[in-house]
């Protein structure tokens, strides 16, 4: 028995959906604070931090809690970054589901219901609108997200699955495209069974995809 149901997204799921949304991006934020820390610039900075205020003080006292307050502090500073990406994307297509996905041609949104709420998101549009990779004929994959709690369940190929299938009914349509950052391993993983393969893999074309050496890779579905 599933236990749950895949149907298109309708006004009343609006709260919902951006909270399925925006927590399981927060899911991500200490895997991002790891792959920060991990990276050398990081390491020698805090590295030369602590011998320098070792030799000036002589006490290991000192330089043991100016790391520990630089980490709290890059922790801190991180999280609210990502707190501002995870605010323009609810700002961005889920501040109007509809008008983004519902009333243009070529484009749709469906949730996952389970226990009489929504408890996973997907939708897909036409590869280029709002900053999305890919051209005329392509469809992308957008907010692919299931509840914590529901996971396991196959809910997300289900959802996968449904949108596929809905661009395989359009007109002219080549192919599937979605992009993913570095922390998404699961995601990856998913999308590989689904049938995607990687196509691009790029870094992150800002000063802070440099500084976090923030990976995107992009994956594509070819339709027969």
């Amino acid at each position: 028995m599933a236990g749950y149901r895949i149907r298109p997204y309708r006004d009343e799921d609006s709260e919902a959906v951006r909270e399925v949304f925006a927590t399981g991006m927060n899911e991500y934020a200490p895997a991002l604070c790891l792959h920060v820390l991990r990276q050398p610039w990081v390491l020698l900075l805090l590295g030369c931090v602590f011998c320098l205020l070792l030799a000036s003080s002589r006490s290991l006292l000192l330089p043991v809690l100016a790391l520990t307050l630089l980490l709290a502090l890059g922790r801190q500073l991180l999280g609210c970054a990502w707190s501002a990406y995870i605010e323009r994307c609810l700002g961005d297509d889920l501040r109007d589901i509809r008008a983004a996905y519902m009333d243009i041609p070529g484009a749709c949104f469906w949730v996952a219901e389970a226990d009489e709420r929504v408890v996973g998101t997907v939708g897909v549009r036409p590869a280029g609108d709002s900053g999305d990779s890919g051209g005329g004929g392509e469809l992308a994959l957008k907010r692919m997200a299931v509840r914590k709690d529901y996971r396991g369940r196959g809910i997300a190929a289900a959802l996968g699955h449904t949108a596929l299938g809905f661009a395989r009914q359009q007109r002219g349509c080549r192919a599937v495209v979605l992009n993913t950052v570095m922390l998404q391993h699961e995601a990856r993983a998913l999308y590989e069974r689904l049938g995607f393969r990687r196509d691009r893999h790029y870094l992150l074309p800002t000063v802070y995809g440099r500084l976090a050496n923030c990976t995107v890779t992009t994956y594509r579905y070819e339709l027969p």
